[in-house]
């Protein structure tokens, strides 16, 4: 009780934050606003019960919009994806008691930010046409051949929420102490809302939310949807599965990583327990007609920084989440789609920064390339296969760039040196044999291989085999590792 003057306005910003994101991201994925509240409450009231975590917030999350969309188009319906859902919570679950959180550090980081990178791409392409005036399913195609119905109003009031997204950012905004507390993802909403309320001539073309109105408890049992169990047998809806457990539970560990170096927890919080947590989660999702949930560190930042200290301010913005979704339904019905549009926009831009691609370029090649190659291969192929293939392309280039700097020759006069910087396998004999006939007669090799605690059969017989010939062109050889008849 004595942290309740901290957790409670850190409860109220949280739960502005969240509002105008659970909604967006309902809407972006295709699925009734109320799916995103509902998923926010879940992950503010349930997830947050049984997370290590006092301070990260869960709910829906931006970076599994584009795996939802094309999960569903994939299944055919929203009731396979829950099938799909409750798998996907029950494999978290068992990784959780598995302990296989702590493979996270295995996935290399420049995968991670491709991830990242291209779902900000993708949800910036999907929504663009919000922005544009779609009410409907349009594609960026129906752009290009001119079909594409523009609205003025919508184009009006997405403008207007980046340029308030953009505003809030800026130091003149962030120096005014009461401005500095409004979420810049709230502002842009009310500025949509009072154009929708006060300004007749764009109110009229402008989509809005749908949120439904339940006058009790068995209408809102009613309003949810249940998981289609036959779906299980369907291969797809566990491929999707296996997709929304290792995406949701790597963005999940990465949350956790870097609100721990926000906010340093002591001992830090258990990413096997964590991951347990999220799995209920989504286990309880998906039996109630909800989206995916995972840690999101946009909302545990703002957790931080506005100075929460417990538990409590999450469980604060769960239980406004779930005030706003029963009885609030008719305010919230007049927020227009292309303010969620512009949200999304700008979240997607943060997520594929232009800095984020010169900084990766700036790491080299063996960075660069498997942080493109994950992009690439997320945007054509999908997130797992795009994941995979970042991977393979990141062991590869590790590869590459070790044996490329495993063995090295040095010149002194008449004196050359060749080091073993690591162990040797029958992969390095080409560039060992390479270095070996660089070297001229009359010469004296001294070998380093201080750092080498295990060579291949394969290696010792190349230096044998020099070992042998070097008395015939005059080389002389100092502390030779292997030994020559």
């Amino acid at each position: 009780m004595t942290t309740l003057r901290q957790d409670i306005p850190a409860g109220l910003v949280v739960f502005l934050v969240a509002l105008p994101l659970c909604l967006g991201i309902a809407q972006a994925s295709g699925l009734p606003p109320f799916a995103g509240l509902l998923t926010g409450v879940i992950g503010g009231l349930l997830v947050t019960s049984l997370s290590p975590s006092r301070f990260a917030v869960s709910g829906p999350a931006a970076g599994l919009v584009t795996i939802v969309v094309a999960a569903i188009e994939t299944l055919g319906s929203f009731s396979a994806f829950l099938t799909a859902l409750v798998i996907a919570g029950a494999l978290q679950c068992l990784f959780g008691l598995l302990r296989a959180g702590h493979f996270i550090a295995l996935v290399p980081g420049s995968v991670i930010k491709g991830m990242l990178a291209a779902i900000g791409i993708l949800l910036i392409i999907q929504q663009i046409p919000v922005a544009l005036g779609a009410t409907g399913d349009a594609e960026l195609i129906s752009l290009a051949n001119g079909e594409f119905a523009f609205s003025f109003p919508a184009m009006l009031v997405a403008g207007c929420g980046l340029l308030l997204l953009w505003l809030w950012t800026t130091p003149v905004v962030k120096k005014i102490g009461v401005l500095s507390w409004i979420p810049g993802p709230l502002m842009a909403v009310l500025a949509g809302c009072l154009a929708t309320l006060f300004v007749p001539a764009l109110s009229q073309g402008l989509p809005r939310i749908a949120l439904p109105a339940f006058d009790s408890v068995a209408a809102l049992a009613a309003g949810l949807e249940a998981p289609d169990w036959l779906a299980w047998r369907n291969p797809s809806v566990w491929v999707v599965a296996v997709t929304l457990a290792l995406v949701a539970s790597l963005e999940t560990l990465l949350s956790q990583e870097a609100l721990n170096k926000l906010r340093p927890q002591n001992p830090p919080p258990s990413p096997n327990r964590e991951m347990f947590a999220q799995g209920v989660g989504n286990l309880t999702a998906g039996f109630l007609g909800a989206m995916p949930i995972t840690a999101v560190i946009v909302r545990s930042s703002v957790n931080v920084s506005v100075g929460a200290q417990s538990k409590l301010s999450i469980l604060i913005h769960g239980a406004l989440l779930l005030i706003c979704g029963l009885w609030f339904s008719n305010l919230l019905n007049v927020i227009p789609l292309a303010s969620l549009a512009a949200v999304l926009l700008y979240t997607g831009y943060k997520l594929a920064a232009p800095r984020l691609f010169i900084d990766q370029m700036r790491m080299g090649t063996q960075q660069y390339v498997p942080f493109l190659a994950t992009i690439g291969g997320i945007i054509a192929f999908g997130m797992l296969a795009g994941i995979g293939i970042g991977i393979a392309t990141q062991i590869l280039c590790s590869i590459y760039k070790s044996h490329r700097n495993a063995l090295q020759l040095t010149r002194y006069d008449d004196h050359y040196v060749l080091r073993f910087q690591q162990n040797l396998t029958f992969m390095h004999n080409p560039k060992l044999q390479k270095l070996l006939a660089e070297i001229p007669e009359n010469s004296v090799v001294i070998v380093d291989h201080d750092n080498v605690e295990y060579m291949d059969p394969d290696v010792k017989a190349v230096l044998q085999d020099f070992g042998e010939n070097a008395g015939k062109r005059g080389i002389r050889l100092s502390q030779w590792p292997v030994a020559v008849k």
